[in-house]
């Protein structure tokens, strides 16, 4: 992926992959690094509310509907599912995209893992040569790559800030 350096987090449902995310994106800004996220879902999700001013504009067929206010604006589009290219080209430059989800793109990222993931689930790692790190609670014995505890959030950042300082064009 070419652009803003992008890192993922990827990891089978309920593995902390949302938790890793929210305590990355802290650790970044108070470090002082501008960060945005993009996170897939796997299900229709709607930010709207029915009966709000910017719903009825969605409902009257409006293509793109920019709702704006205060500190915030939101712009929704009634499209099918775009790629995450599609989705990079909408952001503002920030010096980190971290991104949830996406497993079959592209992109550096790091497996996380819940205990007992692997006696329920085969790992991505073993299918996914993007998967550069892994973080769960005990070290995996299957792997050759780097391991973190789910909670080593300085070491996780330092991580990635060496890897996307490396793919920086």
């Amino acid at each position: 992926m070419r652009g803003q350096p992008v890192f993922g987090v990827t990891g089978w449902k309920n593995a902390g992959k949302t938790t890793l995310v929210e305590r990355l994106v802290a650790e970044f800004v108070r470090r002082g690094w501008t960060v945005s996220t993009i996170k897939h879902a796997h299900h229709d999700v709607d930010i709207d509310r029915p009966g709000t001013d910017s719903w009825r504009h969605r409902a009257a067929g409006a293509a793109e509907v920019a709702l704006v206010g205060g500190q915030r604006y939101a712009i929704m589009r009634e499209q099918e599912e775009p790629s995450l290219a599609e989705v990079m080209a909408r952001l503002a430059p920030v010096d980190l995209v971290l991104i949830e989800g996406f497993k079959r793109e592209r992109h550096p990222k790091i497996e996380v893992r819940a205990p007992g993931d692997a006696a329920a689930r085969p790992p991505l790692a073993a299918g996914d040569p993007d998967i550069v790190a892994l973080a769960a609670d005990t070290a995996p014995a299957e792997s050759h790559l780097p391991w973190f505890r789910r909670d080593d959030i300085a070491a996780i950042a330092d991580f990635i800030a060496a890897r996307v300082a490396t793919s920086v064009p």
